[in-house]
């Protein structure tokens, strides 16, 4: 279906209006009343509802912060927008209606639990003066506030469309670069395909909206722009993704917005429901299966974020099986820590972990799991009775098993890590992240975490470009290894996959430096290298 851009304008607008938007012609807007960015009186008008125990002075105050922002930076400045939106604009010591001086005043410019307070307007072109004049098609604004900006190009030539539309907002981040201090996340659109990103997202991180609530899952035939407006842009929706589903991540010298894909959005609020119910399935939360490269990591910090805010400040133990898995999800949480509010630390042992969950509440730690391990003829006593701690495992089918015992070869009964970590936190609770569950009668993903989340498999983040097809061809070069030999092997790998430390794991391949010797031998080699050069010459 090709839609000129009057027409795509059009429709939108019309679902907008469905949803409970004010739409207004911008066209016909006074330009000497309508000229500045942020709609003043409707945000005055707004800051005064919402807060009628501040004074005067005060609420002036904060709506002089709101227009000046203290950073020229885009991304800074927007940031710095996002926390007074979400957070409140502080404005220190003030005078209450009494006279009596207060400090640490906030004054709030959304009311985000009522609703009816607010005031949302879309608005179609509408004319912005920076470098120089722009007229965006749609602008969403809450209380005078420009949060979301919609730009739309005609599918009907092969040579514009979501494209070009993604280029238009380049553009206007330089033109009109005030407009986008204030946003909260972009929508571009042809009228079939509708994609949303931030101020930073390039042009592959515009990712689609395919789902309303979570349940049904828009086929890829399907008119995007509908599901992704009623999706997202309803006045409810727009209201939770700016307050919990927008984060800042601190990339190497610049910061990174970084808002919720649908896919995460939606396991999120779903795990946040079965969080609450967790007591009442002995501390079994679920298992949330996304395959790799969908963002695990940020799925991870998201759920975090809002354990912190909306369970009264518990405790978050973030828990893997590898030392460099641990590394690098504290690396990703410490540069979202605006966002999570507390500071993550890191086990470094088994003292330092008992220290860290000596609290009464709060803090995110991260462990490995063999941590929890006991040593040899250790009894493993609690650590912590306590059931407000939460616990996330990554790769949540590996060495997350062994509650019940089995006998070894000595004839000693021996438990698992899930035992040790349960007898050590008899009352937390458990949520697993996953790419590849497993179902087997000793070790079963569902049996230790709970039932299944969310599924997000590899077909639909391929279909959503969140990961690229991989190809797959079994080309083998058959090793001549005598058989004690590889029965020897057998038991060292048996013994590797235990789940041991990265240390133990990196001691015991010295014992098996022999394999190295057969893979590495100078005919494999030659051989592989020859197959290797024939299959690219055929395939160039």
């Amino acid at each position: 279906m090709n839609f000129t851009e009057d027409e795509l304008e059009a429709a939108y607008l019309e679902i907008l209006e469905d949803l409970g938007w004010e739409c207004i012609d911008g066209r016909k807007l006074e330009r000497d009343d309508y000229h500045s960015v942020v709609l003043e009186e409707n945000l005055r008008e707004a800051v005064y509802n919402i807060n009628k125990d501040m004074p005067t002075s005060t609420k002036e105050e904060a709506i002089r912060k709101v227009k000046q922002l203290s950073y020229p930076n885009l991304i800074k400045s927007n940031e710095e927008f996002h926390s007074m939106l979400v957070n409140g604009v502080d404005v220190g010591e003030y005078k209450d209606k009494d006279g009596n001086k207060r400090s640490g005043g906030k004054v709030y410019l959304i009311d985000f639990k009522n609703i009816k307070k607010n005031e949302f307007q879309a608005i179609n072109q509408f004319t912005i003066v920076g470098n120089t004049k722009r007229r965006p098609d749609i602008i969403l604004f809450i209380n005078g506030l420009p949060l979301v900006v919609i730009e739309l190009k005609s599918l009907s030539n092969d040579n514009v469309g979501i494209k070009e539309a993604y280029t238009q907002i380049e553009r206007y981040k330089y033109e009109i670069t005030d407009l986008f201090k204030y946003n909260s996340f972009i929508v571009i659109s042809d009228g079939v395909n509708a994609k949303a990103g931030t101020i930073s997202s390039s042009e592959e991180r515009y990712m689609s909206f395919r789902s309303i609530d979570g349940i049904t899952i828009a086929d890829t035939n399907s008119l995007m722009m509908e599901v992704l407006t009623r999706g997202m842009l309803s006045k409810e929706r727009v209201l939770e993704l700016t307050h919990d589903y927008i984060l800042f991540l601190q990339s190497k010298n610049e910061k990174i917005k970084i808002l919720a894909q649908y896919h995460q959005f939606f396991a999120i609020k779903k795990a946040l429901e079965k969080t609450a119910d967790a007591r009442s399935n002995d501390g079994k939360i679920g298992v949330v299966w996304h395959t790799q490269g969908s963002g695990k990591s940020l799925t991870m910090t998201f759920y975090t974020g809002q354990l912190m805010k909306k369970f009264n400040n518990p405790t978050v133990i973030v828990l893997t099986d590898r030392n460099d898995l641990d590394n690098q999800l504290f690396g990703t949480f410490s540069k979202a820590q605006s966002y999570l509010i507390e500071t993550p630390k890191q086990a470094d042992d088994k003292d330092r972990l008992k220290e860290l969950l000596n609290v009464s509440s709060g803090g995110i730690i991260f462990s490995t799991i063999q941590k929890f391990a006991p040593k040899a003829g250790e009894v493993v006593e609690a650590i912590s009775t306590r059931n407000d701690i939460y616990i996330i495992a990554d790769e949540a089918h590996r060495s997350q098993y062994g509650l019940d015992a089995k006998m070894d070869a000595d004839g000693n009964s021996k438990y698992g890590y899930a035992k040790h970590i349960r007898d050590a936190l008899p009352n937390a609770n458990y949520i697993g992240f996953t790419g590849t569950p497993i179902d087997f009668d000793d070790k079963s993903t569902t049996a230790v975490f709970g039932d299944y989340i969310d599924t997000y498999d590899m077909t639909r983040a391929v279909e959503d470009g969140a990961t690229v097809k991989i190809y797959y061809e079994n080309r083998f070069i058959k090793l001549d290894i005598p058989y004690p030999v590889l029965s020897e092997l057998d038991g060292d790998f048996e013994e590797i996959m235990e789940g041991q430390e990265e240390m133990t794991v990196e001691r015991t391949k010295k014992d098996i430096t022999k394999m190295e010797a057969i893979i590495g031998s100078q005919n494999r080699i030659r051989t592989l290298a020859q197959d290797f050069i024939e299959h690219w010459e055929m395939k160039k």
